[in-house]
């Protein structure tokens, strides 16, 4: 056995039979044992050493209201590599809640899937789902949240930067959207302080606010929010953004690029930051608007590691949702 089998089944223990809706719902154990799973996976794949693979054939149903490379393909890497098998399930072959009640999707599902993941509009759908499967459900991205997302990125943030803790700085620039909401509550649990800079009108819901300053009272991480992005970025180890514009807010575009002009990452607003700072963006990436042509570039070594870190974290996080 593998020190990586091993490890999985030490901590599968804590993950069995529970679902990733939300990282309220994450401990902080929790939260590490994905990181250190995702990393000994990786180092499996960069050896081309044989992989952990479930002993019998596993299947993941993947629901997408929302369409995605990223998610897609690295579900379905994953389940390829852990031998097991990915359903892609469109938004038109389901109807969540119109077509079909999102119960009797859930249970349905159940009787064939070993997981099911969604990437949906809203998050009452994805916490329906979990509330009336009888396996383990994956939010894949909601309107509230992307907790996958956030795990890809402080697995990121410490290969590059090493241990993660209170002498890291992370800085997010933009939309107070979904990303920054993961990203409020993985920075707290794993011990990075964080700074947000949104235009007013555009921040964080409070509630995430409130529940990463409460971990951060037990981690020791700071949480910021501002609106000046060259105040936020002082001393940031890494930058991180997101599109102005979400999926289902395409009528708002023209808008949001004035009131974000300001909060582009770029020469400028990087020259505030340590030297040797980070850039991270979750993608896909609208050059020219919240990140610069030349940054992208500069950084696209790191972005698309952190987009390749999708694969080994959510291989983590399901061997240890359901075990070997």
């Amino acid at each position: 056995m593998t020190s990586v089998q091993q490890l999985i089944q030490a901590d599968s223990a804590g993950w069995r039979k529970r679902d990733c809706i939300t990282l309220f719902d994450v401990s902080i154990p929790q939260f590490r044992s994905v990181l250190e799973v995702a990393d000994g996976l990786k180092a499996l794949d960069l050896q081309r050493q044989p992989g952990v693979e479930w002993q019998y054939p596993r299947t993941l149903a993947m629901i997408f209201e929302k369409p995605s490379l990223r998610t897609r393909v690295s579900f379905e890497a994953s389940m390829a590599h852990l031998r097991g098998h990915a359903i892609n399930l469109s938004a038109q072959e389901i109807g969540l809640g119109t077509r079909e009640p999102i119960p009797d999707v859930a249970c349905v599902l159940s009787k064939w899937v070993d997981i099911i993941s969604a990437r949906v509009f809203s998050h009452s759908s994805v916490a329906g789902l979990a509330e009336f499967a009888t396996v383990p459900v994956i939010n894949a991205l909601s309107d509230d949240e992307h907790p996958i997302q956030a795990f890809a990125d402080l697995m990121t943030l410490r290969e590059r930067k090493g241990a993660l803790g209170n002498n890291l700085k992370l800085t997010y620039v933009g939309d107070g959207n979904n990303v920054l909401h993961a990203l409020l509550l993985a920075c707290t649990k794993m011990g990075v302080n964080i700074s947000a800079a949104c235009p007013p009108g555009y921040l964080p819901w409070e509630r995430y606010v409130a529940e990463a300053r409460r971990i951060g009272k037990e981690t020791g991480a700071s949480v910021e929010i501002i609106s000046d992005p060259k105040i936020a970025v002082r001393d940031a180890d890494a930058i991180y953004t997101d599109v102005w514009a979400s999926m289902g807010q395409e009528a708002e575009q023209q808008k949001r690029a004035r009131i974000f002009a300001p909060y582009q990452i770029n020469e400028n607003l990087l020259a505030c930051a340590k030297p040797d700072c980070l850039v991270l963006h979750c993608l896909p990436a609208h050059r020219g608007d919240e990140i610069s042509e030349a940054m992208m570039t500069r950084h696209s070594e790191t972005i698309y590691e952190e987009a390749e870190n999708r694969l080994h974290t959510q291989k983590a996080l399901m061997l240890l949702m359901i075990g070997l």
